[in-house]
């Protein structure tokens, strides 16, 4: 039986929350719009597979309204602590939001853009995306989902045609506009913005439709709080996916948390080779702040500001009882990222915390390849060639059922990584070559473990 295709419906519910949460913007002028990339599989989900290019590229390279949503984009206003200072000057500074519609599970999603040109928050930006910038997003979004990392997709890349110059690559480079498909775009720092300006009435409304349209819930007197328990457990069970999945956010500043709890706006990010909690992905993190093994840290921080600017609605006590169950949700989480990720069915939380212990040594300790390692045991069974050294995990993974068994093709071949060598070399070939092969060659590879995986 075929199913039905999911109807477009468009909405405009951001409009909701009024003129003190965004500026009006226009989109830049490109002198070109060569279409790259797009996301079919996303937009089925929304009822926009119909496209023609043509179609698409006007909506998404020229930024004609898309019909019965926002009729212009918006910049969205918010505050937020980067490496743990507070900025008041930030804002969406090379992006908007264009457009609104509910998905085939009925969650309002967001059109949000990068690249599309400056705004009254660019400061001395251009407001414009490295091209580059654009095929490492795909990368990233593509290769997340497929991993069961909560993350906003990758939804259209097209080509602008202007010569960028930058400080961190070599000059000048190709340009790019980006559009992402996201389960809201509400930040923690924009929570952080209207308690930096007091504004309580605001925060209230935010409250209420952070509340109504991402966790289907109306506002009451415990409204905060009952937001704050909604992000703790999402960005808890966020948190355990980047672990389960070996991945380095490299930029976990809270106005790169969004409250649903979805991983977006990928700047530095990278894949982890093996489990070493002092990897980093940002050069500039000097200091390791958001390396592989601090992530659920950083995140629980960005959190705690949250609960923070919540204060100016709630009671102490409340919030910080909630704020606290962050670990609570954590341990679970990661467990259960890691066992799904091994194609495990979980047991009980004191024999699966084991498991995840007898895992994290053995691998720090053998720097094993961490795809490979993986692979090689979803399912349960390591192969002969681990050394005696595995054996503690080897006799873990052997009280578990698999919930799926090998059978798919993919698990005859190698494991699909993203590793920054990769990522170099798929871009090398566009740069030199405009070939894009191998780029759709990965996001066809990735998507084929996705489904070995789910």
């Amino acid at each position: 039986m075929c199913e039905r295709p999911q109807a477009y419906r468009p909405e405009t519910a951001i409009l909701e929350l009024g003129d003190d949460f965004y500026d009006p913007v226009a989109a830049a002028a490109f002198p070109q719009a060569i279409l790259r990339f797009r996301n079919d599989r996303a937009a089925a989900e929304v009822g926009l597979e119909g496209l023609d290019d043509a179609q698409w590229v006007a909506h998404f390279g020229r930024f004609t309204a898309l019909p019965g949503s926002l009729t212009t984009p918006l910049a969205l206003r918010y505050h937020g602590h980067q490496f743990r200072v507070y900025n008041p000057e930030i804002g969406d500074g090379r992006g908007f939001l264009f457009g609104q519609a509910r998905d085939s599970a009925g969650r309002l999603m967001d059109f949000g853009t990068k690249g599309s040109g400056r705004t009254p928050w660019s400061r001395f930006g251009d407001g414009r995306l490295t091209l580059k910038g654009g095929v490492r997003e795909i990368l990233a979004t593509e290769m997340l989902e497929a991993l069961g990392v909560p993350t906003s997709r990758s939804f259209s890349l097209i080509e602008t045609g202007e010569a960028l110059e930058r400080g961190d690559e070599p000059s000048p480079t190709r340009s790019a506009v980006l559009v992402r498909l996201s389960h809201g775009h509400i930040r923690i720092g924009t929570f952080q913005r209207l308690a930096f300006l007091r504004d309580a009435d605001n925060m209230r409304r935010l409250v209420a439709y952070v509340l109504r349209h991402f966790y289907g819930e109306e506002a009451g007197d415990d409204a905060p709080a009952r937001l704050l328990g909604h992000v703790v457990a999402r960005t808890a069970k966020l948190a355990a996916s980047y672990m389960a999945a070996g991945f380095v956010h490299g930029v976990l500043n809270s106005d790169n948390i969004n409250v649903s709890g979805e991983s977006f706006d990928y700047g530095p990010w990278r894949f982890t080779p093996n489990w070493d909690p002092a990897f980093t992905a940002a050069y500039f993190d000097h200091a390791g702040l958001y390396a592989f093994g601090r992530q659920p840290e950083a995140i629980h921080w960005d959190v705690a500001q949250l609960a923070i600017s919540l204060r100016q609605l709630s009671e102490a006590e409340p919030l910080i009882e909630v704020l606290e169950s962050f670990g609570d949700h954590y341990q679970p989480a990661v467990s259960g990222a890691i066992l799904w990720r091994l194609g495990l069915i979980l047991r009980d939380p004191e024999s699966d915390r084991a498991l995840i212990q007898a895992i994290e040594p053995v691998l720090r300790a053998t720097e094993a390849p961490l795809d490979r390692f993986f692979f090689d045991a979803f399912g349960g069974q390591l192969p002969a060639s681990y050394g005696e050294e595995w054996a503690p995990v080897r006799a873990a993974l052997a009280t578990y059922a698999p919930r799926k068994t090998r059978d798919d093709p993919y698990w005859q071949g190698e494991p699909c990584s993203m590793l920054i060598s990769e990522v170099e070399a798929i871009w090398a070939a566009i740069d030199q070559h405009d070939d894009w092969a191998p780029l759709h060659a990965k996001v066809a590879a990735i998507r084929a473990m996705g489904a070995a995986l789910t």
